[in-house]
């Protein structure tokens, strides 16, 4: 394995990660968020139950959430070479799709998020549709920051 490459697709994961969850904190602050809270913080909440403070839970959540989408920009970087927002929206599509059916109904919020409301499958079908563009748009354009260029032309 590269681990270069691994590394720099956690980076750009990461990075990709906040993009999301910055349209997704503007969709909680103005009301127009379709779900009741935030899903990496339903997630952790429902793991670790009420014991901790929720601080703990927002910041833990943050730091899965991160780790999550980083490890998967770093699958990405990895197995896929050149990395296209074709690819990326294709992994966006495919971690909605799992979100869907293996993380919302362990919430109560059904597949797909209808037992709450249908829109929440179109929000999260936005928010990762944004998450894999930005890391389509990242990757293999910007590692020449931290190696050659995948075709093996300098940049």
């Amino acid at each position: 394995m590269d681990t270069k490459r691994f590394a720099v697709g956690f980076g750009w994961g990461v990075v990709a990660t906040i993009a999301m969850s910055v349209l997704m904190a503007v969709g909680v602050l103005t009301g127009m968020s379709p779900m009741p809270k935030p899903i990496p913080l339903a997630i952790v909440g429902q793991v670790l139950g009420d014991g901790l403070p929720t601080p703990a839970i927002m910041l833990l959540a943050a730091i899965a959430h991160l780790s999550y989408g980083g490890f998967w920009g770093a699958v990405l970087a990895s197995e896929t070479r050149p990395v296209t927002v074709g690819k990326g929206v294709v992994l966006g599509l495919f971690l909605w799709l799992v979100l869907q059916v293996l993380f919302l109904p362990p919430l109560d919020w059904g597949l797909f998020g209808t037992a709450v409301t249908p829109m929440i499958s179109v929000a999260t079908l936005i928010l990762h549709l944004v998450y894999g563009v930005t890391l389509g748009c990242l990757i293999d354009r910007n590692y020449m920051v931290s190696g050659p260029s995948p075709a093996g032309r300098s940049a």
